[in-house]
Order: structure tokens, then C-alpha cells, then sequence
């Protein structure tokens, strides 16, 4: 039986308990306080973040990985099975995480609530509709693309010039044929005929903006400041101008409150906001963190693929946003994966091979002294297999020491919070034991150009960045404009540190390229898009999609 399958099995099998008794018993919320969807959801309004304004936080674990591969890493497991841990030895613990797209469930990687006996549930709900936070950012996007051809329409003031629009729609579908379209074929009645283009909704600057605000009034700020065009005069228009973010933050009202469900040993799970880690910023939203900071005495969250992206983002751009201050951050690796990285067969990762492992270690070792650099104390966790032997866990924990770090391994998969209590234990203890120096990685008023050049230098290991002169004329004006402070948000391939996706383990003497730059004034950062990496991503030969269905039962089948 396949992993996916078992999943599946595991998650029907699930004692859930309803989710008003799991926020009254766990987090000392009645029912009154929650909006309930259904028996096992519910959502958290607003309100109850603000009357835990004077409670103190709790501890903030950061969970990244290594550069991923087709082997998995199971970081999102990994971070679940964490949580259950740390409950396990009596620490009161939420693990705060993204929701899945849609896209990655009918494409290749599939869902995104864990895996084994380390999952969120209801596991079919989360990964397809849940509450519909998807489906009104996808709306809110597309009525502020709507209102935009209708202001070109009436050519109301200010006047957006038909070639200068850049703001498209979305669609939370794997689909390439949408990357460039044409619209408004069919006549004057139809409006203005101009290119377009589509991106994934998880790629939206709506969802950045709903997982950056800081509460309703700051959303509709935010929104307001999304740019959407130029007029003939080369003049930023902006959704304010259109006087679209009202109507915008009614559909979002809702989204924006932070979701609960439960894991499948009945702690608190909040799943809320899914920014790709590639092509976005990759953390669930901040409202949903600084809630369960609230709530719990420490709070598991995760960020989207690499350390390289998705840590990097966490540190420079939502810590730094949300004045966050993690306690320790750990770095999920499976044996399987690092040989990869090593150039091992995809045939024979079940058999040791310690040269393999030796080879891409490396990969491992350059994320952990990646994270150091933001002064926050590392620890590796190794997803175990049961295929991993002695002599390579070794390895592995010789390499580790010899950085400093500490390695545990942990068997949350096919245990639960029981199989990861060693983790829980260690985690802990770096937690409350060792002194967190968080910094960012470059400072505020550093030009643009310098921090794409920092974090490539300094995170990927690149020689330096290819900037053409259009891309360098156009950071120019950003910051002639008042927006050189913003942080950078890296779209970057996650399979490797270079841009190239076939470079695995820790290449260097390799150089960046910047192809465009995209100003999100509303998540207030600056996208930095390199290599070929697209916003909409394309379905696989063979899409996962293909394989899903609803049994004779009723039953879901084949979602993984």
C-alpha cells in the first residue's frame, strides 16, 4: 500500500473529538467565542485575540527542511507530529500551519495536512474547500481585475493606459495555458483587447496581504495600496483609486479570522493562509501565529520548502513585519533525501550507501549554518525510514556535532506525538534554555539592489547576481518612490540554491539572474522573480488529479 493510501486510511480511522470541546478543554475558549463549520471546524474571530492583548507569548519554533526532493522530507509531518510531541510531555502546544491549494492536491505534491500518525484532520476537508478562505481570496483578486477593465471601460479618472495594467487574475489550479492570456476579444463591448495573465491564488498579493495584516482595519489599508496599472503619464494607479478595497475586505471579512481543526490526537491545530514558499513568502498568516502565541506556551509553525526560501522569508520578512521573535528553529532531513542530493539512484535509496549521504550532507550543513546567521538556535530533526541504518544515522549525528547542532531522530510518522517525544524533549530544552539573538539578515534602509545581492550571496552561496539594466532602472524608481525599505520576497526554484533545479546538495560559482521585479506595495515587499520560475505552475504528465475520486461508499479516494 502506498504512503498516500495510507494516509487516507489513517485519517478515516481518526477518533476526532468535536472541535467546541478540543477549543474549550485545550485552548480555554467556550463556544460562544468560535464560529463553528460544521462538527470538527471552526473559525476564531478577531476578538479573541484582542482580549488576550495582556497574556504573555509563548515560545516560537520555527520548522524548515532541506532543499526538497521526490524522496519528501515531511516538514509539515514533522511539525504535527512535533506539536502532538511536545503535548505528549506536557507542554502546552499549538501548531500553527498553512492551508493546502488546491493546485499541488490535483497536481504532484498533493495535500498538505501531514502524514501517518502526524496529521491534521479532517484531512479531506482541510485539502480541498475547508472554510473557503481560497475561494474569497480568489473572488477579492478577481473583483479588483473586474473593477480595473471596468475603469478602463468608463475611462475614469485617473485614466489607466490598456498597456500598462498589471494586475491580472487567478485561479487556485495547476493550469499553464492561463500564464498569458488575451482578454476583451469580441469588440468595443467587450472592452479594451490587452494581454493578461493568470496566476496560482496561493501566488496572489491578496493572500500576502491577508497573511501579513495585522486585523481588519490593516487589511483594507493594505488592500488599498495594491498597485494595479500606470496611467499614459507613467503615474502609479493604485485599488484605493479605484475605490475597490471596501468591497474587496467584505469578501475577505470572514478569511481573515484564523482556522481551528485538531490533530489526530486531538490538540489545537490552526491552519490558516497558504502562500507558496517559492513564489510567495510561504508562512501561514499572522494573525493566526500571534493567536496561538496567545494560547499556548509554545507554538509550532512551519515555513514553505527550503531554509533557503522559506526561513529566509520567515526571518526577513514576517518576523520582521510582525515583530516575531523565534525561540529555535528546526531543520527536518530524511536519510533518503540527503543521498539524493548526493547522487544517489532514485532506485536504490532504500540501501545504504553512506558515499551517497556523504555527498549531499552538504546541503544539509549550508541550511544549518544558514539559520545560525539570524542568531536563532538550531537543532536537526531526521524524519526517520525504516529503511535508514545505524551507520548512516551516524553520520548524520557526527556531521551535526561537528557544527554544533544537535540531531534527534524522530519517528512521528508511524508513531505519533509518542514517536516524537525525543524531538519534543530536545526542542524544549533548546527553547527555553538557550538565548534566541534573532537579527534579520540585512537592514531596512539598504538598496534594493544589495539585499537581492545579500540573500544571494549569503543564503544561496551565489557569486553575485545578474541585474540587466531595465530590472536596475526599475529598483531605481522604487526607491526614488519611497519604497527602497521594503524587504525582498525571492521567487526562486526550491529544488536547489541556485536557480537551477538539476543543481543539487550546496553548488556554488554560479551566478543569480533577476529577471523582473514586482512592487506589492500592499504586502509591502518587493517579488524578485530569478530563473525561470513561474507564478502559475502546469499540471505533471501524470496529475495526481487522475487518481482521485469518490468510492461507492461516498468516500474520497486517492487524495494524498
Amino acid at each position: 500500500m502506498s504512503h498516500s493510501s495510507i494516509n487516507l486510511e489513517i485519517a478515516s480511522r481518526a477518533q476526532l473529538r468535536p472541535i467546541a470541546e478540543v477549543v474549550r478543554e485545550k485552548l480555554g475558549l467556550n463556544v460562544e467565542q468560535i464560529e463553528l463549520f460544521g462538527k470538527y471546524k471552526a473559525k476564531i474571530p478577531l476578538s479573541v485575540q484582542e482580549s488576550l492583548r495582556d497574556k504573555p507569548d509563548g515560545k516560537l519554533i520555527l520548522v524548515t527542511a532541506i532543499s526538497p526532493t521526490k524522496a519528501g522530507e515531511g516538514k509539515t509531518t514533522t511539525s504535527i507530529g512535533l506539536a502532538d510531541g511536545l503535548n505528549h510531555i506536557g507542554a502546552n502546544t499549538i501548531v500553527a500551519i498553512r492551508e493546502p491549494s488546491l493546485g499541488p492536491c490535483f497536481g504532484m505534491k498533493g495535500g498538505a495536512c501531514g502524514g501517518g500518525y502526524a496529521q491534521v484532520a479532517p484531512m479531506t476537508d482541510i485539502n480541498l474547500h475547508f472554510t473557503g478562505d481560497f475561494h474569497a481570496i480568489t473572488s477579492a483578486h478577481n473583483l479588483l481585475a473586474a473593477m480595473v477593465d471596468n475603469h478602463l471601460y468608463w475611462g475614469h479618472k485617473p485614466q489607466i493606459d490598456p498597456r500598462r495594467v498589471t494586475w491580472g487574475r487567478v485561479l487556485d489550479v495547476n493550469d499553464r495555458a492561463l500564464r498569458s492570456i488575451v482578454t476583451g476579444l469580441g469588440g468595443k463591448a467587450n472592452g479594451f483587447t490587452r494581454e493578461g495573465r493568470f496566476d496560482i491564488t496561493a501566488a496572489s498579493e491578496v493572500m500576502a496581504i491577508l497573511c501579513l495584516a495585522s486585523d481588519m482595519k490593516d487589511l483594507e489599508r493594505r488592500l488599498g495600496n495594491i498597485k494595479v496599472g500606470r496611467t499614459a503619464g507613467k503615474e502609479m494607479v493604485f485599488a484605493g483609486d479605484i475605490k475597490a478595497e471596501g468591497a474587496m475586505t467584505v469578501l475577505l471579512k470572514d478569511a481573515l479570522n484564523p482556522n481551528v481543526v485538531q490533530t489526530l490526537e486531538n490538540n489545537p491545530a490552526l491552519v490558516h493562509g497558504g502562500p507558496f514558499g517559492n513564489i510567495a513568502h510561504g508562512c501561514n498568516s499572522v494573525v493566526a501565529t500571534k493567536l496561538a502565541l496567545k494560547l499556548a506556551d509554545y507554538v509550532v509553525t512551519e515555513a514553505g520548502f527550503g531554509a533557503d526560501l522559506g526561513a529566509e522569508k520567515f526571518f526577513n520578512i514576517k518576523c520582521r513585519k510582525a515583530g516575531l521573535i523565534p525561540a529555535c528553529a528546526v531543520v527536518v532531513a530524511t536519510v533518503k533525501a540527503l543521498k539524493l542530493h548526493g547522487g544517489a539512484s532514485e532506485t536504490r535509496l532504500g540501501q545504504e550507501d553512506l558515499a551517497a549521504l556523504k555527498q549531499g550532507l552538504p546541503n544539509l550543513l549550508r541550511h544549518l549554518e544558514n539559520v545560525k546567521k539570524f542568531g536563532v538556535p538550531a537543532l536537526v530533526a531526521i524524519n526517520q525510514f525504516a529503511g535508514d541504518t545505524p551507520a548512516e544515522l551516524d553520520l548524520l549525528d557526527r556531521s551535526c556535532r561537528e557544527l554544533g547542532v544537535r540531531m534527534v531522530v524522530s519517528n512521528h510518522w508511524a508513531k505519533g506525538g509518542e514517536g516524537a517525544v525525543a524531538l519534543a524533549e530536545t526542542v524544549r530544552q533548546v527553547a527555553d534554555k538557550e538565548s534566541s539573538k534573532f537579527s534579520a539578515l540585512y537592514p531596512d534602509d539598504l538598496p534594493l539592489a544589495e539585499k537581492i545581492r545579500t540573500i544571494a550571496r549569503e543564503i544561496y552561496r551565489a557569486d553575485d547576481v545578474e541585474i540587466p539594466q531595465t530590472v536596475q532602472a526599475r529598483l531605481t524608481e522604487l526607491e526614488k518612490n519611497g519604497f527602497g525599505h521594503f524587504p525582498i520576497c525571492m521567487a526562486k526554484t526550491q529544488y536547489s540554491f541556485s536557480t537551477d533545479p538539476a543543481k543539487k546538495a550546496a553548488p556554488t560559482g554560479f551566478t543569480v539572474p533577476v529577471r523582473e521585479v514586482r512592487l506589492a506595495m500592499g504586502a509591502e515587499f518587493v517579488v524578485v522573480i530569478t530563473g525561470d520560475i513561474m507564478t502559475m505552475p502546469g499540471l505533471p504528465r501524470v496529475p495526481a488529479a487522475e487518481s482521485i475520486g469518490v468510492d461507492a461508499k461516498g468516500n474520497i479516494v486517492g487524495l494524498f
